[in-house]
C-alpha cells in the first residue's frame, strides 16, 4: 500500500506485505516506544484489526498479534498498559473516517490461514491460529539493565549474566556467585512488570531442576523495586532472551569457559569467603565446580 497514517505518539506505514510501526521519542512518549524507536509487522503476524472509541475525543486503531508471532508481546503476557501497547494507533475523532479505510485496507492485507478475528466487538472474536514461531523481530543488539539486587546483561546472541549488588541481594544469591546462562540451557522467561508487587526477571533452565519459590533468592532471577527494572529496559531484555532461546538449538551443548572468566569468579569467590559469607566447604566445593568448566 505504501501510504502512511501518523498518530499521537506513532506512525503507520502499510507496505504490500507489512506494518511498519515508528514510534515517537518525544517526551510526551511512552518511553517503551522510545526504545522500540520502530517495528516491522508482517501481515502474517496479525490475527485482527479493530476501531474503537478512545479517551477525550479520539478513536484507537488496534492491530493485534497472532500469539506467539511477537517475543515482545509474549513475554509481556498480557501485563502492559494500554498506553504501552505497541499496537495501538491513537487519532483524533475527526480522522475516524480515514481510520476506518486503512482498518479495511488492513484487514484485506492480512493473509488467509490465520484465522482472523475481524469484528470490532472484543466478545465476538474467532478461532486465531497461534504463529509457529516468532514472526516479528526482537530487540536488537547487547543489552543490559539495573535491578534491586543486581545488574542483568546479555550479549544479544548466547549469554545471559546477573552481577550481584553488595546492597540488594540475597545471602543465597551471594553464595551461589555471579550467574551466567548459555540460552541453550534455558527454556523460557518469566516477566512479572515492576508496575506490580513482586515485579522480577526469572529465567527458566532446561530440566526442570527444583528452585527457590521466592525470585530474591533464585539465583536465576533478578527483582525489580522502585526504579528498578523499568518496563523500557526490562521487557525489551526479556523479549530479546526469549527470542534467542526460542530461535537457538534445542539442544543443550555447554561450551568451555574463558579461564579468565573463571579466574575472575574464583577470585569473587573468595572475597565471599575471607568476609565469612561463605563456609569452607562451600567454597571448596564451589570452587571444584568453576574448576571443572575450564
Amino acid at each position: 500500500m505504501g501510504d502512511v497514517l501518523a498518530g499521537i505518539h506513532a506512525t503507520w506505514e502499510f507496505e504490500s506485505d507489512a506494518l511498519v510501526i515508528r514510534f515517537d521519542r518525544g517526551n510526551r512518549a511512552p518511553r517503551l516506544f522510545g526504545v522500540l524507536r520502530e517495528r516491522r509487522v508482517p501481515h502474517e503476524a496479525l490475527a485482527s484489526v479493530t476501531l474503537s472509541p478512545g479517551k477525550r475525543g479520539t478513536v484507537v486503531l488496534h492491530a493485534v498479534p497472532r500469539p506467539g508471532a511477537d517475543p515482545l508481546m509474549e513475554a509481556a503476557a498480557g501485563q502492559l498498559s494500554e498506553n504501552c501497547d505497541p499496537y495501538r494507533l491513537v487519532l483524533p475523532a475527526d480522522r475516524e473516517t480515514l481510520a476506518e479505510y486503512y482498518r479495511d485496507e488492513l484487514r484485506g492485507a492480512v493473509g488467509p490461514g490465520t484465522g482472523a478475528a475481524y469484528s470490532d466487538d472484543p466478545s465476538d472474536g474467532g478461532e486465531v491460529t497461534p504463529a509457529d514461531r516468532f514472526l516479528v523481530a526482537p530487540p536488537q543488539g547487547p543489552q543490559s539493565f539495573k535491578a534491586y539486587d543486581g545488574k542483568a546483561s546479555f550479549d544479544g546472541q548466547s549469554e545471559v549474566s546477573f552481577r550481584w549488588s553488595w546492597t540488594g541481594a540475597s545471602s543465597e544469591k551471594w553464595k551461589a556467585g555471579d550467574q551466567f546462562f548459555h540460552v541453550r540451557d534455558l527454556c523460557g522467561v518469566e516477566w512479572r512488570s515492576p508496575d506490580v508487587l513482586d515485579g522480577h526477571l526469572r529465567l527458566v533452565p532446561r530440566g526442570g531442576e527444583p528452585r527457590a519459590p521466592q525470585p530474591d533468592r533464585d539465583p536465576a532471577s533478578v527483582v525489580f523495586g522502585l526504579g528498578y527494572g523499568p518496563v523500557h529496559l526490562s521487557l525489551p531484555f526479556a523479549a530479546a532472551v526469549l527470542s534467542a532461546i526460542r530461535t537457538s538449538d534445542r539442544v543443550p551443548a555447554r561450551t568451555a569457559a574463558a579461564p579468565g572468566a573463571v579466574a575472575e569468579r574464583i577470585r569473587h569467590l573468595g572475597e565471599l569467603h575471607q568476609a565469612g559469607l561463605v563456609t569452607d566447604e562451600e567454597f571448596s566445593a564451589k570452587k571444584a565446580e568453576l574448576l571443572a568448566e575450564l
